[in-house]
């Protein structure tokens, strides 16, 4: 299995100046597997230390940050011996051990050598927000999401029809569409969980790949008992559980009485920066003006929340194959909800930035994702099927004078005025086709 990451960290490796590395990414996404491939391939060897439920580590941690101290009792612990120029150090759940964390700074520190560093955890986010000290400007950090519908054509033996993509030949791409609509409702129920899509690929069999979903969405739960504030759990399932609920409204709002009679913000904040914190869900802000930049319009009580990976939304659905992959018309209605949780996984995994979205003050009108790109504003509408209305986006790029705004459909590429129809199997050529507009 190829990750794109993988370019990330070869180019981190190149880099005279770099600093450790923190990988951050929810449980089960593949940092591990990340981090031992690249050792694999790029070293002569790799030292790797698991710091969940190691009592050795928090000993070692626990006494001061002589650097050549820790080095030995690293290289007694993973069995290998640790050479600076050769060796890429790897401390895996680092925020079981915070002093361990903090221990970057001195190996940043240090003038002897610059060391191969790469740390991850799946819950360093709740970590930083628990008071655990991050070394500021003594490390680098790097986001790990599930799978991208790319990398997805790739693992799953497509990777021509991704070599299509990325050759934008859009008059060869339409040839082929209903080869890449098929794969991308196959997409939506796969998801992009390194599991899930490594049963698919071997055997096709969407049951295998069901039951994996619905394993991980269990260890996920049973996360919230394990790692969560006692009093916190009941409020972290409610918005859990919640989510699909949610995304299925017209109004994709998150609103609190959906949850609870009578819930306020403060009843649930701490439930959602958990699920944000590890990795969980994605947080959507509102902004209440297309400017530059976008943050400084954030109307930060209004947002919608997604889930990481559309596979897990799929599974916590119960959506069967069959509804999804033919269409069934039962399905119709939530189809905007899955596609908009499609779209935004992409936005974080493929095209590497935080989106937004816009509704009006006095009317029903909305913008899906609202984005930042090279000092201008992105509007980006969601379409399920072929439906090319776009009132909402013609009237924000009107209001706020914008050159273009971009509606993603089942539709064909197509340009009209000041709109580009992008198909949804092409988003991750969105940043080319806003280079290509603006130039």
């Amino acid at each position: 299995m190829k990750r794109a990451a993988m370019h990330k960290l070869t180019a981190w490796k190149e880099d005279p100046r770099r600093l450790p590395l923190i990988i951050r990414g929810a449980r089960q996404v593949g940092k591990t597997w990340l981090m031992k491939e690249f050792g694999k391939l790029f070293f002569e060897k790799y030292a790797y230390i698991s710091f969940d439920r190691n009592k050795r580590m928090e000993q070692l941690f626990s006494g001061d940050f002589n650097v050549d101290r820790i080095l030995t009792g690293l290289s007694i612990e993973s069995g290998v011996e640790i050479a600076p120029e050769n060796t890429l150090i790897i401390l895996d759940e680092i925020q079981e051990v915070p002093s361990a964390l903090q221990s970057l700074k001195y190996f940043c520190e240090d003038e002897r050598h610059s060391y191969y560093i790469i740390a991850a955890g799946s819950l360093l986010g709740i970590a930083m927000h628990q008071g655990t000290s991050f070394p500021v400007g003594k490390a680098d950090s790097m986001n790990l999401y599930p799978l991208s519908f790319s990398e997805f054509l790739d693992a799953t033996g497509n990777a021509s029809l991704l070599k299509l993509l990325r050759q934008q030949d859009y008059t060869m791409m339409t040839a082929f569409k209903d080869k890449y609509i098929d794969l991308l409702k196959t997409y939506y129920f796969v998801g992009g969980m390194p599991a899930a899509v490594k049963a698919f690929a071997e055997s096709g069999n969407l049951k295998n790949v069901r039951r994996i979903q619905k394993m991980l969405l269990s260890d996920y739960e049973q996360d919230f008992s394990k790692h969560a504030p006692t009093a916190t759990v009941p409020r972290i399932r409610m918005v859990w559980d919640g989510i699909p609920s949610q995304l299925a409204k017209e109004n994709k709002k998150f609103i609190y009485s959906v949850l609870r009679k009578g819930a306020r913000a403060k009843d649930f904040e701490l439930a959602i920066q958990w699920l944000t914190d590890c990795g969980l869900c994605h947080k959507v802000g509102r902004i209440s003006k297309g400017g530059i930049p976008l943050k400084a319009y954030q109307d930060i009580p209004a947002f919608k929340l997604y889930l990481a990976d559309v596979g897990l939304f799929a599974a916590m659905t119960d959506l069967d194959a069959k509804t999804l992959l033919m269409g069934n018309a039962i399905f119709t209605e939530f189809k905007g909800a899955l596609t908009e949780q499609y779209i935004c996984q992409q936005l974080y995994a493929e095209l590497d930035t935080i989106p937004y979205y816009w509704s009006a003050e006095a009317s029903s009108g909305e913008v899906d994702f609202v984005l930042q790109y090279q000092g201008q504003v992105v509007p980006l509408e969601v379409k399920a099927e072929e439906n090319l209305n776009a009132k909402s986006l013609k009237s924000f790029v009107d209001t706020y004078r914008l050159p273009y705004g971009v509606r993603t459909s089942m539709s064909d590429y197509r340009e009209q005025e000041k709109l580009i129809n992008l198909p949804l199997y092409a988003i991750s050529l969105l940043w080319e086709v806003c280079d290509r507009f603006s130039g």
